[in-house]
């Protein structure tokens, strides 16, 4: 019979294992099964191996944070019981159902990534720093796979409320954007309280140039007033995008229906690419700015938000497309893509 490894050299391995998984996880897919698919047991399932892993991930922690450490027997047993709970709750997110939701599945599937990572990072953490106090200031910061298995309660139960809980954060990520864009356009110039303290300073140490080397002095910090013109347009695009978000996610709210998961689906997978599309515009507007990107960027989020109003128009959450107020936001954005070509003709022309 082959000699045991050292408890660590067991910690290290079984980290590495858990690692593997990772890719797996990620692009895995639902096991089939000719079994209908029971909701309320899948939740209880995922709850209770939840509660197994943190459980397993306390103990393992226990036992190694003091002297003696675990023979290599105990190790060899506390491993393969942190293995095994973390194959169960793998295994319990692959039997979640397509027919159930891809941005339902896409939830599930990150708290158990998070889960798994987690119980890796703690593994780490014992291994490199072994018969340290639970209250060590390594092991606290470490609590990821704890924190992961407390949010498998609050994930939504049926893919509405994922489509509710992603268009929310979507609508959140935009609204930060738009309030840094409007703050920096407020105070005229993004750098203006870096530039002020640099003025102060070398007034009083002009020949020191230790003082304010680093800081942006040049013009290319600030707007012209062709930017200042160009900024207007593509402030009210950022607007119309937060708008577009909050009306559709009231119309997920209000008329989704928890069987049309495949147009619950669309709806997020485009609205998923509206926040990154209003950061590369909002990005591009900072000085200095190129008239052509930003151009660019605002064709670019125009086509996102018209492909996520088309979209949203077609499907069941706009029970009367002809009345909706859709074409109303369709001919903003339009209004607003049209000022920003105007505007930017002359770097076309160059």
């Amino acid at each position: 019979m082959a000699s045991l490894a050292p408890p660590l050299e067991q910690l290290r391995h079984l980290a590495v294992e858990l690692r593997l998984l990772l890719p797996r996880v990620r692009v895995g897919e639902a096991r089939a099964t000719t079994e209908e698919f029971n909701q309320e047991v899948f939740w209880r399932r995922l709850n209770e191996a939840a509660v197994k892993v943190s459980t397993e991930a306390t103990a393992l922690t226990t036992v190694f944070s003091q002297l003696p450490l675990p023979s290599p027997q105990e190790t060899q047993r506390f491993c393969g019981q942190v293995h095994a709970a973390i194959k169960a709750i793998v295994a319990v997110y692959y039997s979640l159902p397509k027919d159930q939701g891809i941005t339902l599945r896409k939830l599930v599937r990150g708290t158990t990534l998070d889960i798994v990572d987690g119980m890796a990072q703690l593994l780490d953490v014992l291994f490199a720093s072994p018969a340290q106090s639970p209250e060590n200031n390594d092991l606290i910061s470490c609590n990821s796979v704890w924190v992961a298995c407390q949010q498998v309660p609050r994930i939504p139960r049926d893919n509405k409320a994922a489509a509710l809980l992603m268009l929310t954060k979507s609508v959140d990520l935009v609204k930060d954007a738009h309030e840094e864009v409007e703050q920096a356009v407020e105070e005229c110039d993004p750098y203006s309280g870096l530039l002020n303290d640099t003025e102060e300073d070398s007034s009083d140490n002009y020949n020191n140039e230790d003082d304010v080397l680093g800081f942006p002095t040049n013009q290319d910090l600030y707007w012209s007033e062709e930017d200042q013109e160009l900024i207007i347009p593509c402030l009210a695009l950022v607007r119309a995008s937060k708008a577009c978000l909050k009306k559709i996610r009231i119309l997920v709210a209000e008329n989704g229906k928890k069987d049309q998961v495949a147009q619950l689906d669309d709806i997020v997978d485009i609205s998923d690419e509206i926040s990154p599309s209003v950061d590369d515009l909002a990005l591009s507007i900072y000085p200095p700015m190129c008239h052509l990107t930003v151009r660019i960027n605002s064709a670019k989020l125009v086509s996102v938000l018209k492909k996520a109003l088309e979209i949203t128009k077609a499907s069941h959450v706009t029970p009367q497309p002809e009345d909706s107020w859709i074409p109303l936001l369709i001919n903003a954005v339009d209004h607003c893509m049209n000022r920003i070509k105007e505007l930017t003709q002359g770097e076309l022309e160059l």
